[in-house]
Formats: structure tokens, sequence, C-alpha cells
């Protein structure tokens, strides 16, 4: 299994939409919206490759150096198999 976590979220969003627009909306979004474009990216690239398998945005779950971390309401935001 393999954790990808997203620490720049609000700096790819104000780099793609500008820092006017990235101020105007909540990190949560920047962060998901950024999720929903590297889940894409990989889907593309690993079927591409002809790797199988799923993939899945998940809050309440915490990466911090060597420790994973669980926290309540953990929830798949989304899911996809390829």
């Amino acid at each position: 299994m393999i954790v990808l976590k997203i620490s720049n979220s609000s700096e790819v969003v104000a780099s793609k939409v500008g820092k006017f627009l990235e101020f105007l909306t909540p990190d949560a979004v920047d962060q998901s919206a950024v999720e929903d474009q590297v889940i894409k990216k990989l889907i593309e690239n690993l079927a591409a490759e002809g790797i199988k398998g799923e993939i899945a945005a998940v809050r309440g779950l915490d990466l911090d150096g060597q420790e994973l971390s669980l926290h309540d309401g953990l929830k798949v935001r989304k899911h996809e198999a390829f």
C-alpha cells in the first residue's frame, strides 16, 4: 500500500487560479481539488503501464514522518478502481 500526503494544495491552487481566488476558497476545497487531479493523473499513468488496483482519498488519516495516525471520523472521500 502506498500513502501519499499532499502538503502544498493551497500553493498549487494559487498558481493555477491566482492568489485572490485561492484566498476565497477554503483549504479543504483546495485539498480535495488537488487530490482529485492527482488521482486522475495517477490512474491514467498506472493504467497505461498495465497496472491494476484501487486508489482512495481518505479523510481522518495523517502521515507525520514515520507515524501514521487515525482520527475520529475516518472516511473514504473518493474511491476508484482501475
